[in-house]
């Protein structure tokens, strides 16, 4: 079972329990709020970080870096183990090119070793799903290197489709301008994005109101599943905050598709001082993104 470690970054919102089950080392991203730094082990509590977005605070976030990857992976190495390092994606931070940086150092000082780092191009549980389908290649006998393969093979069809409940987030973050920012509050307009090809936030419909934008997320998937029943098994939900609109698309995917086992959780706060309180994402497998 443990031929490979799989790693990746505090960006891919996994259980805490999961990560303990199944081993897998996380590298913190950092982030800051009120001068202090957060996210090695001097973490908010989630609903805290929420309800100070809430009230007007603004959160700066910080990438990993390779001293802080290198820190992680290289006890790993030394214990005679191979590192299949599972990155958040390149169009959303610099953390995958620190990660690379690292493994090329350690490579050339554990020659025996393999460290391989794949950009995910995901982010949330779409990176969560990410590790999950590698931790499952791996414990059903593939190689590092077959995993990779993959992954990599793959990687356009973990799609990411995701809502906000208020604009100016992504007005902060520059995914939209101040006039749709200003009028879909006021109008009560809703975006549908998703994580593109490149791996960036990007705007693709809009609904009125918060039930139909969830339930857009669902339509979504409806599009975009059909002949990946057997990759769906599991299926994964991040939210920021509202854990009552997480449920409800989760009852909607049940509905939709007869599908039990869905992965509930919150959005850590890397992504979150972007995207905001409210944000609800649905990750799934489909034909592309």
């Amino acid at each position: 079972m443990d031929s490979f470690v799989v790693s990746t970054d505090s960006t891919c919102d996994l259980p805490a329990d999961y990560l303990q089950e199944h081993r897998i080392p996380v590298i913190p991203l950092l982030y800051q709020l009120d001068d202090i730094t957060y996210g090695a082990g001097t973490d908010l509590d989630d609903h805290e970080f929420y309800e100070m977005m809430r009230n007007g605070k603004m959160p700066t976030t910080m990438a990993a870096n390779p001293e802080s990857v290198r820190s992680i992976l290289e006890p790993i190495l030394a214990e005679g183990k191979d590192v299949l390092h599972l990155a958040f994606s390149s169009g959303l931070s610099s953390s995958y090119s620190a990660a690379a940086m690292a493994a090329q150092e350690l490579s050339e000082q554990y020659p025996d070793r393999k460290v391989i780092v794949i950009d995910s191009l995901c982010a949330s549980l779409g990176e969560g799903l990410f590790v999950y389908k590698a931790v499952e290649k791996r414990d059903a006998g593939m190689s590092i290197t077959e995993v990779a393969h993959w992954l990599t093979a793959n990687r356009q069809s973990f799609c990411h489709i995701f809502t906000v409940d208020d604009l100016f987030h992504l007005f902060r973050g520059g995914r939209v301008n101040r006039a749709t920012a200003i009028i879909g509050s006021l109008a009560s307009i809703k975006p549908i994005l998703h994580v593109d090809f490149e791996g960036h936030l990007i705007p693709i419909g809009k609904v009125r109101g918060r039930k139909k934008s969830l339930a857009a997320l669902v339509d979504r998937m409806d599009e975009l599943a059909k002949g990946f029943e057997k990759e769906n098994t599991t299926v994964f939900i991040s939210h920021g905050d509202c854990l009552e609109d997480a449920q409800y698309v989760a009852d909607l995917v049940r509905d939709r598709f007869g599908i039990q086992d869905i992965m509930i959780n919150m959005i850590c706060p890397t992504i979150g001082a972007h995207s905001g309180p409210g944000t609800v994402a649905l990750f799934f497998m489909g034909q592309h993104r």
